[in-house]
């Protein structure tokens, strides 16, 4: 490893350019962009190449949930490296992996739950989709092919993700590769919901499965829905035989306030789709959770036609089980839903004070500790999104936004003092841009 010193982060931004490719990153300008080199990271802050610390108030594109070396989280880390860092899933076990699903099936809200270890989120949802679309083959039904998505959803980049995503972040190009989807409308229709069952009803002989982002659509700018509304969506799949995938990947392990956000949706899904928080930020490791009705449509002879041909070479690693097992009892011992609960008031309290009767402010959506302020620039082409977050970096809080929509995600366990940091910020750097 490369001690650093004695180069400033100038020079790191041109080495970084030379041989690293960023995703949704124009590389032509990325080391004009001032981006900032990491070289650590203690508790909610990173740490520069500079030395210059920064906030990480968007959990380092959600991931981190409660800060960065978490001394248990690396505890645990320590203890399994002992043991090995990883063997094969495909038709072997690990202890550590088992213990990890168990711990982890009595806290999803799915009936007799079994987990496909995967490395990120899109990956989880495509398993997802091959998964229900399999279903319905190895009971003999091969009319129920199709998917019904949402308006405004996002599921990540693979191209079944892509598939039943709403287009955006320059996708277009990729249309010929994708196939076709039902299309509910987005969360800003209040009667999504009612459409939709409308469709699952007209379309049961032919749907597959239903997905959604339960409570908060995050990739569309934090768009969100009431948690009552989502009810008449499962009773509609359950009315229609039709199998429900939540997708959780950016919800779950507390971020709304409950573990998952399908728990106050009142969803139970046939599967659903986990990663980001999952290991607290430390190892890239996703899962698909299948429901017991789910799972036994696989079952059969050895080799048969009815088994799930999909596997990852690094799914079900033991280091980040270890770490993923580990989180799940830091979040209980920590309390970290309570401070979830009680850091989400007080952040609305703030931006109610200070933020939401800005004239350049059109919109601020809340949900736990996800959050989207819109902004109204006066004209297109202004680009307040993208600059109020490199104002807020330039004053050592990372921001990243959608659009012209701000994100604020925290880690869960955030101090109210950092909060109000997070805000000063918010509104010096929307006063220098768009005053």
């Amino acid at each position: 490893m490369t001690e650093v010193g004695g180069e400033d982060a100038k020079v790191w931004a041109k080495r970084d350019a030379a041989v690293v490719w960023h995703g949704f990153t124009q590389m032509s300008s990325y080391a004009e962009s001032t981006p900032i080199t990491v070289d650590r990271a203690e508790g909610h802050e990173l740490i520069d190449v500079d030395g210059k610390r920064y906030l990480d108030a968007v959990s380092s594109l959600w991931v981190n949930t409660i800060g960065h070396r978490v001394p248990g989280l690396d505890d645990a880390l320590r203890e399994q490296i002992e043991h090995g860092a990883h063997s094969t899933m495909l038709g072997n076990g690990n202890r550590i992996v088992i213990e990890l699903g168990e711990a982890l099936a009595p806290l999803v809200p799915v009936d007799d739950p079994h987990f496909l270890f995967a490395g990120d989120g899109a990956s989880a949802v495509e398993q997802a989709l091959k998964i229900a679309f399999q279903y319905w083959a190895n009971q003999g039904i091969e009319d129920r092919a199709k998917f019904l998505a949402f308006g405004g959803a996002y599921h990540g980049d693979t191209i079944g993700a892509l598939s039943v995503g709403d287009g955006g972040f320059g996708t277009e190009l990729f249309d010929p590769l994708l196939f076709p989807v039902l299309r509910a409308p987005g969360f800003g229709d209040p009667d999504c919901f009612v459409i939709a069952a409308e469709m699952i009803e007209r379309h049961a002989s032919e749907l597959a499965a239903v997905i959604i982002e339960p409570l908060v659509q995050a990739a569309a700018g934090m768009q969100m829905a009431p948690p009552e509304s989502f009810a008449v969506l499962g009773d509609a799949c359950r009315a229609n035989d039709v199998l429900l995938i939540c997708d959780e990947v950016a919800t779950g392990f507390g971020r709304t306030g409950t573990l998952f956000a399908s728990e106050q949706c009142g969803l139970r899904p046939d599967l659903m789709a986990l990663g980001k928080g999952l290991t607290a930020g430390y190892l890239p490791q996703s899962a698909t959770a299948a429901s017991g009705r789910v799972f036994d449509a696989f079952l059969g002879p050895d080799l048969s036609e009815k088994t799930l041909y999909h596997g990852h070479s690094y799914g079900g690693n033991a280091l980040a089980c270890a770490v993923a097992l580990r989180h799940l009892e830091l979040i209980d011992t920590l309390d970290v839903l309570a401070n979830v609960c009680a850091r989400s008031a007080e952040l609305r309290d703030l931006l109610d004070d200070r933020v939401i009767s800005r004239p350049e402010v059109a919109d601020i959506r809340l949900q736990g500790l996800m959050c989207g302020i819109e902004l109204a620039p006066p004209e297109d082409g202004l680009r307040w999104g993208r600059r109020v977050c490199a104002a807020a970096v330039r004053r050592s809080v990372l921001l990243r936004p959608i659009g012209d929509v701000v994100i604020v995600m925290p880690p869960l366990t955030i101090t109210t003092a950092e909060l109000e940091r997070i805000v000063d910020t918010l509104v010096a750097s929307l006063d220098e841009v768009c005053m």
